[in-house]
């Protein structure tokens, strides 16, 4: 069982075009506060960011905001939140982040939630970090690009293993659970061949 205290979650800093996306922001921030479990993200009051903020503590949940210093002066900053960290790029952003969690989860969002996602399942197909992670599929949002991975998978530059490597669900208590009984693939990246 994987002890979940924080966890990180990359999100967009816009709302989407179904309401189905901010509902399922605010029904994962409700969770976290019912586990006890303290929000970990960019520390913007912007989309989905803010929608998962507000309703986190809005149920008496923990949050810390890693937030890069042009958008903290750009007043990006959640006023709500019980602590932030101002960091000079991005890259430390994510950085900070990862240390700061046990855990990720990424809800729909535009390219930069793709690229955390994908950093840090590159970093444990690799080995340099051992923490569970899930994507949150409100609205079959994560659907195409799971379409994309089993593509991987069939022209031979992704393992099937790996494909089940992350967690995947629609439902907040679900992905909680699959984050906690969570067992890292232990297939290697490298397919036999040249």
């Amino acid at each position: 069982m994987n002890l979940l205290s924080a966890i990180a979650v990359f999100c967009g800093s816009n709302t989407g075009g179904s309401p189905a996306y901010a509902h399922g922001a605010a029904s994962l921030g409700a969770c976290f506060a019912a586990h006890d479990v303290e929000l970990v993200f960019g520390g913007t009051h912007k989309g989905l960011m803010g929608i998962l903020a507000d309703s986190l503590l809005k149920e008496g949940g923990q949050g810390v905001g890693v937030i890069t210093e042009r958008l903290y002066d750009k007043g990006h900053l959640h006023s709500g939140l019980q602590r932030h960290e101002v960091v000079a790029t991005m890259r430390e952003r994510k950085g900070r982040m990862a240390e700061l969690s046990d855990a990720f989860i990424a809800l729909p969002g535009g390219i930069g939630t793709l690229e955390e996602f994908m950093e840090v399942w590159t970093l444990n197909q690799l080995g340099e970090i051992q923490k569970p992670l899930g994507l949150y599929n409100v609205n079959g949002f994560f659907d195409p690009f799971m379409a994309f991975i089993d593509h991987m998978i069939a022209e031979r530059f992704l393992p099937a293993e790996h494909r089940h490597s992350i967690v995947l669900e629609s439902d907040p208590e679900a992905l909680l659970e699959g984050l906690k009984t969570f067992e890292p693939t232990t297939v290697p990246k490298w397919l036999p061949g040249r």
